[in-house]
């Protein structure tokens, strides 16, 4: 089996002249990897939303990347969607992040050193302008109305009011940490942020309920079930069949 001439041009527009090892020490399984990730999934993934940018694209595989621990190909996905893939500094940065909510400190500790290694290797100098958007006393009004555009302004008053009190501090973690400290910071839009949670989510497996309550978040603000099908293709490669099909029927509960 040839890699294709079109998942020749994508795997080289990305990686420009990077030479692959195991493209010489397992080359069937690097061709029909290629042609399926670079030519089958991309065509498919433009079909359903041709507006998702290659940035975008790419930004949703790294954070899936990181949820599942694939450490060594997050360093060489995320060093080429920088250089050649559009995806910004401060972008790289807020996925991991962001990750941090997702995944926990002690997954995405490895990641942040990864991307900083990166970024000072491509020049960029450290740290990297705050896009902090709350302080210590806006970050839980600032949160609930983060998380209000996502889940409604009801079930995030519901939530904080109606928990027993041995366990609303977690409801108010999530609106302070989760959604003020984290979620609501600039630097990449509440839309995208949205697709970068689920992307976690469905890769990280075991949080079915948790990628239910984030596909119906996408589609409140304004992601289509069309737009969650592309990111779910873009997914299949580096996450493997149970976990997307399993994202699958998450999308399939609430959309069909």
């Amino acid at each position: 089996m040839a890699v294709t001439p079109t998942a020749k041009h994508n795997h080289d527009e990305l990686f420009g002249e990077r030479v692959s090892l195991l493209a010489q020490s397992d080359p069937e399984l690097i061709e029909y990897f290629d042609n399926f990730a670079f030519d089958e999934v991309y065509a498919d993934a433009a079909r359903l939303d041709e507006t998702l940018g290659r940035p975008t694209q790419l930004m949703v595989q790294l954070a899936a990347i990181l949820a599942a621990g694939g450490l060594a190909e997050f360093r060489v996905v995320a060093a080429a969607a920088l250089v050649n893939g559009g995806v910004k500094p401060v972008e790289l940065k807020e996925i991991v992040y962001q990750s941090v909510a997702c995944v926990g400190m002690a997954r995405a500790y490895d990641y942040l050193h990864a991307v900083n290694d990166i970024l000072t290797d491509a020049g960029v100098e450290l740290p990297l302008p705050g896009q902090s958007t709350s302080t210590s006393q806006t970050r839980l009004e600032h949160g609930k109305s983060v998380q209000g555009r996502v889940i409604g302004a009801d079930a995030v008053a519901a939530r904080l009011n109606d928990t027993p009190d041995d366990e609303v501090h977690f409801q108010r973690y999530l609106a302070a940490n989760c959604f003020g400290d984290t979620v609501g910071r600039s630097g990449i839009d509440l839309p995208v942020r949205e697709l970068l949670t689920f992307s976690m989510l469905v890769a990280l497996g075991g949080a079915d309920a948790q990628v239910r309550g984030h596909v119906s978040g996408n589609l409140k603000v304004g992601n289509t079930r069309e737009r969650l099908l592309a990111v779910l293709t873009l997914l299949l490669p580096y996450i493997g069949y149970p976990r997307t099909l399993n994202g699958l029927a998450a999308v399939n509960d609430l959309t069909r």
